[in-house]
């Protein structure tokens, strides 16, 4: 299991949208996550600045399965229009360089 952190920036004045598309995520969206390893995606807001958590089996087998995933495409039609930077599912991330824990 890995644990990814990743940050992101919405455009200015998409907050409300971020929030909004967020409050409940398309059902199609949520089996496509959990079938591609993820066991669990938590997002925190600070005002354009997002902050991702993210526990998954294997982050960049889950980012191949989801690229051209049908419930995906269309989501991420949507973010494209609510942050600065569209993910084209073409990197090889590994999310924030981990530092530090306490043990």
């Amino acid at each position: 299991m890995q644990t990814i952190a990743l940050h992101t920036k919405l455009k200015p004045g998409k907050e409300a949208g971020y929030d909004r598309e967020h409050a409940v995520i398309p059902a199609g969206l949520d089996v496509a996550l959990r079938e591609a390893g993820v066991r669990s995606w938590r997002i925190w807001r600070d005002g354009r600045d997002l902050f991702h958590l993210v526990e998954v089996e294997d982050y960049q087998a889950m980012r191949a399965a989801l690229r051209d995933h049908p419930a995906n495409i269309p989501w991420q039609a949507k973010m494209a229009e609510l942050l600065e930077v569209e993910d084209d599912y073409s990197g090889s991330d590994s999310g924030i360089k981990h530092v530090w824990s306490l043990p």
